[in-house]
């Protein structure tokens, strides 16, 4: 069947309406970004400000700049969130397994702590690992990351485990699989496939999540974008600020596309349980 059912190819007339109506939007854009840029000009924030990225003063160089930004910085942000994303993950894998039981003694409490850990705030936990637990700044950032993303991280494996059909259970029952053994070989490994989107999600909110750690005192990403401003002065603010959210923008853009690229592979490389059945007669 050519074309679509739910309506015609467009005719040349409609393609030529739509055509000029995309030349006009992409003039009203470029009009739009021009009378911006033009109003910055005048605003004098394109002045000589943005030569602390260049050129800064203070007997600094530019390679000091970027240096204190990526390495000290976004190097901060990264290392908070590599050690407590697979934190987060074993925790929530645990809970999730729990939050799923039959026994009633063990899937309440699991409840109770995963509606506990996300009502409250993450900058909330880590203040209670730095004044409660007398951790350092970088103990407790990590001590709050892990524990609001393992509750939603649970909260997403246990939406993917209702998910799936109820029959596998007793499908893996009726071959001689245990309840873990099911959930184990041949439920979470479709859990995983099916919600690694948002589960790849999650993990860019906890990277982002991170920039809460210049309240507690530790130095990431923001913490050294403030110190430098801070030596600069205020005229280096806006600069300093543009090159951290393109940073940022730069790490969870790569972030995303990984998402993309690894879904594609686990669905070309994951067959379904129902593909290695065998039937006997």
């Amino acid at each position: 069947m050519s074309g679509s059912v739910l309506y015609d190819a467009p005719g040349p007339r409609t393609r030529r309406i739509e055509r000029i109506g995309s030349i006009a939007f992409a003039v009203v854009l470029l009009a739009l970004v021009a009378w911006f840029v033009v109003s910055l000009s005048r605003r004098g924030v394109l002045d000589d400000r943005w030569e602390v990225l260049t050129d800064p003063p203070k007997q600094q160089t530019a390679s000091d700049v970027w240096r204190s930004l990526l390495v000290v910085g976004l190097g901060g942000t990264l290392k908070a969130a590599v050690v407590a994303a697979p934190l987060a993950l074993i925790l929530a894998f645990l809970l999730a397994i729990l939050r799923t039981s039959r026994l009633t003694i063990v899937r309440r409490p699991a409840v109770v702590v995963i509606e506990v850990l996300r009502g409250l705030p993450v900058l909330l936990m880590m203040f209670f690992g730095l004044l409660g637990f007398g951790l350092s700044s970088f103990q407790a950032v990590v001590f709050g990351l892990t524990l609001y993303n393992a509750a939603i991280i649970a909260e997403i494996l246990r939406a993917g485990l209702s998910a799936l059909p109820h029959g596998q259970v007793e499908a893996g029952t009726s071959i001689g699989l245990t309840r873990g053994q099911t959930l184990r070989i041949i439920q979470l490994p479709q859990v995983v496939q099916l919600m690694l989107p948002s589960l790849i999600s999650q993990l860019v909110v906890l990277l982002k999540d991170s920039s809460l750690g210049f309240i507690v005192g530790y130095g990431e990403l923001l913490s050294v974008m403030k110190n430098n401003y801070s030596f600069f002065g205020d005229s280096s603010r806006l600069p300093l600020f543009v090159a951290v959210v393109a940073i940022y923008l730069v790490v969870n853009l790569t972030l995303t596309r990984l998402a993309v690229f690894t879904e594609r592979r686990l669905s070309s490389r994951i067959a379904t349980p129902v593909d290695d059945l065998t039937v006997v007669r």
